[in-house]
């Protein structure tokens, strides 16, 4: 599982952007651990990728 850091990394978006889509319900689907700690899995990130170059 991924930080959001090293989603933002990967995908070349600011902290701002990446937690606006997470806002709006735009970007991948995250896990919110109990310690308060949110990762992305590679596979969602992958699946959530693949659909924008479907859209595109």
């Amino acid at each position: 599982m991924l930080t959001i850091a090293q989603v933002v990394e990967e995908i070349g978006v600011s902290l701002a952007t990446f937690y606006r889509w997470r806002q709006l319900k735009k970007g991948p689907k995250s896990i919110k651990l109990p310690n308060g700690s949110v990762r992305i899995r590679r596979s969602e990130l992958e699946r959530w990728i693949e659909s924008l170059e479907d859209a595109a």
